[in-house]
């Protein structure tokens, strides 16, 4: 019989010099120490889908957390999908800086290991449609050990608030780094994906790459482009990486 491990969510606030960012926190309610995972957002803010896959990794066994990206631009912003949400997302992640965004995740990795439940030298990132760029980004700091990064547009373009695009710094990825993309995606086109598996290979990444015959979006079950066949192939997907690397299975 399947059980549902019992898991704790809060609220909590991460310190970043002078600035207070909004996060989710999820936790498993065992005993013991935890990899901890930080959760990357889509340009609807920490909305239902988000705290959804926060809580998604706490009851597999992960510390996970999902901090506000937008707390500078937008504080307490939570979109629905819809055509005005989706407008105000898409201005709010267009004032954002890869140095910032930088600063805001490594702070979110040291709240994390400053908690009694997690293992600091096992930490993870994931992160979805914008969250998945940022999170390429990401993984070239040294604490993240593994990275899952979910149709992330614009890698090979361009980097939040100007410069070389982030596909530049792949040399710097630390980690493993699993990417995911949809075949029919109209935002990524597949040769901006092929960009990216060949920076990756070029590199020396330890890495995965994923191309699923769907379209953008496709791991959110609220989102049109929604998979179920696929979502769920990549949640396996998901799951070995970080058991693998965070926690040392298999």
């Amino acid at each position: 019989m399947m059980t549902n491990p019992a898991i704790h969510t809060t609220s909590v606030k991460i310190p970043n010099s002078d600035l207070q960012i909004d996060a989710y926190l999820a936790e498993p309610t065992g005993s013991g120490r935890f990899p901890g995972i930080v959760v990357v957002q889509e340009i609807w803010g920490v909305n239902a889908h988000i705290r959804d896959v926060t809580e998604r990794l706490a009851r597999e066994g992960y510390v996970a957390i999902a901090p506000a990206i937008f707390q500078r631009s937008a504080p307490g912003f939570e979109g629905n999908y819809d055509a005005d949400s989706t407008a105000l997302g898409r201005t709010y992640k267009d004032v954002t800086k890869a140095d910032e965004l930088l600063s805001d995740i490594q702070a979110a990795i040291d709240y994390l290991s400053t908690l009694p439940t997690v293992k600091g030298d096992a930490i993870g990132a994931i992160g979805f449609c914008f969250g998945g760029h940022v999170v390429y980004l990401a993984a070239t700091l040294p604490d993240i050990k593994a990275t899952a990064s979910f149709y992330g547009g614009g890698i090979a373009t361009m980097t939040p608030g100007g410069g070389a695009p982030t596909l530049t710094r792949t040399p710097d990825i630390k980690g493993t780094l699993y990417a995911f993309f949809g075949t029919t995606d109209p935002l990524i086109p597949v040769e901006q994906i092929d960009q990216v598996e060949a920076a990756l290979e070029q590199h020396q990444i330890d890495h995965r790459f994923f191309r699923y015959p769907v379209g953008h979006g496709f791991f959110c079950n609220q989102r049109p482009d929604y998979s179920p066949e696929a979502a769920t192939d990549a949640w396996e997907k998901v799951k070995e990486l970080f058991g693998r690397v965070l926690k040392g299975e298999g």
